[in-house]
């Protein structure tokens, strides 16, 4: 596994020698852009709009745009003069409860693996972070930036992560159409959506979830690569559901629910209705001003086809 940084855990007086690892990786699948005519890849070129040539790496400078069109340069030598001292450090701050950090502030994962000194006062924090159910609030320099992290265990090993800043994580005020804290609700909605909850509730397996969407971009792929026809899948039947309290009846019978489902649309009336039958199997007798409708109009019937 490749290392992305080198330095120690401060741990009190104790600093513990470690290597950083990427600890996730994206698994999207990327396209080039090509030219259509001959299929060639691109390339993107640094020009200079003002000076009309396409511009080398050794002239590009860091510039901050204050206001529009104005820049203050910013040389490698003024992050030098201000980069920390703790700078192949992780500085742990403080040991919090995992529960009291929210998963908003969660960014980037990196395993730490020791270094070849490190193997005991390596073992020793994770013993005693293990111990204590505690994790630690830290700070770390990497790429010329400080950021606040966690660290914690992952299965047996001592995991880093990147938090936001505080100011970094947007207020849920700016969030617009959010309903009110205190919409009223039907008892007996809430009351479904909260067994429907139950229903899908299990253990977190996460060897369960694909990423589908990938898997089918592979085949299209591969069938491509291939010389292949993409044949199109049917899309997937969607109920047409008429309110929320269908919907929920619908969810908690497909999720082994007691409840019922509502059907969806009205059966179809049949072309003639099916005549009842009494217990004894037969037809029950019809109303008797009924029959002797019946009996005058097949008479009459009858009368007229024999004259005609």
């Amino acid at each position: 596994m490749h290392t992305v940084w080198k330095g120690s855990i401060s741990f009190g007086l104790v600093n513990i020698p470690v290597r950083m690892h990427t600890a996730t990786e994206e698994r999207d699948i990327r396209f080039r852009q090509l030219h259509s005519e001959c299929h060639t890849p691109i390339k993107y070129a640094k020009m200079c709009p003002h000076c009309q040539r396409e511009v080398d790496a050794s002239e590009i400078v860091r510039g901050f745009e204050y206001e529009k069109g104005n820049f203050v340069i910013i040389r490698d030598e003024d992050l030098e003069a201000i980069a920390p001292e703790t700078r192949k450090a992780i500085e742990i701050l403080d040991f919090v409860d995992l529960n009291e950090i929210d998963p908003v502030y969660f960014d980037k994962s990196y395993f730490l693996s020791p270094q070849d000194t490190g193997e005991k006062a390596y073992a020793l924090l994770r013993a005693a972070m293990e111990e204590t159910g505690k994790i630690a609030v830290a700070r770390v320099t990497m790429r010329n930036r400080q950021s606040l992290a966690v660290v914690r265990l992952y299965e047996h090993c001592i995991m880093l992560e990147t938090i936001f800043y505080p100011d970094e994580v947007r207020p849920v005020s700016q969030v617009p159409s959010l309903p009110e804290a205190d919409v009223s609700l039907a008892d007996n909605e809430l009351k479904m959506a909260a067994e429907l909850i139950r229903n899908m509730t299990t253990p977190f397996d996460p060897a369960k979830y694909k990423d589908e969407y990938r898997s089918q971009l592979q085949a299209v792929i591969e069938s491509k690569r291939k010389g292949e026809e993409v044949a199109v899948a049917p899309a997937a039947p969607r109920a047409n559901v008429i309110d929320l309290m269908q919907a929920l009846k619908e969810s908690l019978a497909a999720t082994g629910g007691a409840s019922a489902p509502a059907k969806l649309e009205p059966e179809p009336t049949p072309a003639a209705p099916a005549k009842k039958r009494t217990a004894a199997g037969k037809e029950p007798s019809q109303d008797p001003a009924a029959g002797a409708t019946t009996t005058t109009t097949k008479k009459l019937r009858r009368k007229k086809a024999k004259s005609s």
